[in-house]
This record gives C-alpha cells, structure tokens and sequence, in this order.
C-alpha cells in the first residue's frame, strides 16, 4: 500500500541530499514535491498546502545537527507531521459496557459486513469478550447470510431475523437477548446504499437513537480516496460518528482517505482491515503508519505479530534442542506454520526498514511454502526426527509422495543443511543465550 506515494517522497527527499544545511532556496523544491506528492495520492490541495507549509515553517526554524543530514532532518519533520495529520496517538476503542453497544455504517461495497466479522474475532480472541453479531441489513439477504457464514466461521452467535423488516426493532431485540445471554458486546452490521440517500440516513440514525451505541465506526474503503473522505463527512454530520475504519489497504492504495479523514471530519481512525481472512485486522497507530510511508518500515508491528504466535514453553523446547544440534523437520515445520499465521508475507517483509520500496514490484507467491510443506509431509514420522537417515532412496520416495523432482529434494535437503551449521555456529558463540538470556539454563 501507499508505493506511488511512499516513492514519490523518497523522491523529493533527494533534493537535499549532499546538501550541507537546509535554506529557504534549497527546501522550496522539496516542499512544492511533496505538495504534489500528497496531491497526486488524492489528498485535498488545501490539506497539502496546509500540511507542506507547517513542514516548510518547522524546516526552516530547525538547526541541522552536525551529526545528521538535511535530508534526514527534513524526513523526521514530515513524519510527525504525516502522524499529527492522521491522529498524532492511537484512539480509545470503547468495548465495556451491559452491554457495548457497537453501531457498523458504511456505504455498500465498503466491507462493512467482513469487518463486522473480523470485529467479532478480534474482541473474542484479543480482549476476551463475548460478542453478538446482529444482522440488521433489512435489504440484502446476501448481507444476512454473509454474517452467518462468518459467524461459524469465527465461533461468534448472530442475532437473524429474516422476516422481520424494522432494523431499528431488530437492534432493540439483539440488545435484550445480549442481555438475557450474559454476551457482553453487541456489533450491528447496518444497511449500506451504493449512494447516500435519506433513506438509509434516517434508518441508521433511527438505529443510533434506540440503542445508543459506545461506538459508531464508519467503514470506508480506502481505494476510494478522496470520494471516501466526502462521504466521510455526510455520515459524521448525520450519525457524529467515534471512529473510522479504512478497508481494503492491501489494493492499490494512493492514500487519500489515511492522510485526509481525520483533518476532514477530525475523528480518529480506530482500525485498518486488509483481505477477507478473519484474523486481518489492525488497530491503527498513526505514527507507525507514517512510519510506513515513508519507507521506514514497522518492527513494533512486525514484533508484536510475531508474538501473538509466540509459545514461551515451545521456544525453550526448540533453544534446547538447537544447543543439542537436534533440530529436525519437525521443528521446521512448525516454525514455517507460526510464520504463515502472521500473515501476508509481503506486507510483513515491507514492515522491515529499508525493504518495502526495493520489493514492491516483487511477486512473492504465497503458495511458496506448499512446496516444501508437502516434501515434509511426505517424510515419515522418523525421517522427520532425524533428517540424517534419509539417503538417495528416501529422497526418492519423497519426491513422489510430493510431486517433486529428486533435484528439488536435494536443494532442499542443502538448504536445511546449510541452515543446521548456522544455528550451531551461533551455538558455539552462545548466541542464543545473548539473545534469550531468561532461556538459559
């Protein structure tokens, strides 16, 4: 997300480069760039203006350091800057109440049901809630049925009434039943239009009046740019929305509505949503995403991911068997399933400073690990325990069992090998310890 911008800033910054301090000649060119960088990514003029002339302003009131450059200076400026236009610090999401009451409104098309679900998921499994999914788009029986399907999906109830066509009535009745069943967050996915219109306002407000919902999340899809950051402000003039929800940043994102919402309608952006898996949804910090613009990349993210599929008893396991030199294809295995957990793997390598902008025309397939997934699947449980015994006629039987060439096995073979030594050179400089010191024995 973000490439022609996150390019287009890169290019701007060169202009300083070698420079030895920053002037008022000097920085006019690189200011007037990134105004037409921000343009270019569907960010209002005026916003573009106002922003590049608060960096200009900072710029030039700034001393440059003799143990920086200009041009890293001035890409300090832009990221505060870049971070107090989209919120400055991550926003308060309100889930406690008897229950919490969560209003979902959107335009149709917005991914308003998907987030809904991936909502759900993330308040059951992260915070430890009980939620209740309420079907209330009266209009798409598609949008009912969708929410049921994510339901099972996700292990979540969903409050359905087909025949009954009063939303409003349905929110009371999910709000009750909540209540009666000790559920302790409710999320109403509303009716969207593929237009606003009175209608559907007056519906949505209706539903907001009965329930009085902790939180009103607008979702918006973000390959919308400015068009979403319009609609944006019709929605928080009518319903005074808490927060906002940009869907879709894994398309081809110029970043319009990131950069322009929350100057437009000075509410916070809650959450970022990419694909359609369940577990793909993001609490939004500013700061690292400005971070991610401008090719900085986003360790916190990427370590807090990591995390998430981190097992402290798993990993004392593994160190040991490291220290032994016993790790196997087992172990193996189970690293590649942690690291597929984690997500999409060209977003997690773009969250490595300095990578996003040199891979973003690279195609990284994520069927990569079926392959080898399958030449581990295919060794039996002792080939797996100890990689030594299998010789030419193994290789053999697993490249069947695989659909692969012996070669392919072979490579393989040499580049679990070529790992092995690794890990027992850092054995011998006791590496591991230095890493995880609580790990050692």
């Amino acid at each position: 997300m973000f490439n022609s911008l996150q390019e287009k800033l890169e290019s701007a910054f060169k202009n300083l480069k070698g420079q030895g301090r920053i002037t008022e000649l000097n920085i006019a060119t690189t200011v007037k760039d990134i105004r037409r960088a921000l343009v270019d990514a569907d960010v209002n003029y005026k916003i573009a203006k106002e922003f590049t002339d608060k960096i200009k302003d900072k710029a030039l009131g700034e001393k440059v350091l003799t143990s920086i450059s200009p041009g890293q200076l001035m890409v300090k400026i832009v990221k505060d800057e870049l971070t107090e236009l989209m919120g400055g610090e991550e926003a308060v999401f309100q889930s406690k109440g008897n229950p919490a009451v969560i209003l979902v409104a959107g335009l149709q098309g917005s991914g308003k049901t998907t987030f809904s679900g991936k909502l759900a998921n993330y308040l059951k499994t992260k915070k430890g809630l009980s939620p209740l999914l309420v079907a209330a788009d009266i209009y798409r029986p598609a949008a009912m049925e969708q929410l049921r399907v994510l339901g099972e999906q996700i292990g979540v109830e969903v409050h359905i009434e087909p025949e009954n066509k009063d939303a409003v009535a349905i929110a009371q009745q999910a709000v009750k039943e909540a209540r009666a069943r000790n559920k302790n967050v409710v999320i109403i996915d509303t009716a969207g239009r593929l237009a606003i219109d009175e209608a559907m306002m007056t519906e949505v407000a209706n539903i907001k009046a009965a329930v009085n919902p902790q939180e009103i999340l607008f979702v918006v899809d973000s390959m919308t740019g400015q068009d979403a950051v319009n609609t944006a402000k019709a929605f928080n003039d009518r319903l005074d929305f808490t927060g906002v929800v940009l869907t879709k940043l894994d398309g081809d994102t110029r970043g319009g509505a990131a950069l322009s919402i929350r100057y437009t309608v000075n509410k916070p952006i809650k959450f970022t949503s990419n694909g359609e898996k369940m577990d793909t949804l993001d609490v939004f910090y500013p700061e690292r995403m400005a971070q991610r613009i401008l090719g900085m990349g986003d360790i916190t993210s990427l370590v807090e991911k990591a995390q998430e599929q981190f097992d402290e008893e798993q990993a004392k396991k593994l160190e040991s068997k490291i220290r032994k030199n016993k790790f196997d294809f087992a172990d193996f295995k189970m690293q590649l399933e942690q690291i597929k957990k984690m997500g999409n793997m060209k977003d997690l390598l773009g969250m490595i400073p300095g990578v996003g902008s040199k891979i973003k025309d690279l195609d990284i397939n994520e069927d990569a690990f079926k392959g080898i997934e399958a030449m581990i699947n295919s060794m039996t449980p002792e080939e797996r325990n100890n990689p030594d015994i299998i010789d030419l006629n193994r290789r053999k039987r697993i490249a069947k069992g695989a659909g692969k060439d012996v070669a392919d096995v072979n490579a393989f073979m040499k580049q679990f090998e070529q790992m092995r030594d690794m890990m027992k050179n850092m054995n011998k400089m006791n590496m591991f310890g230095r890493m995880m010191p609580g790990m050692r024995r």
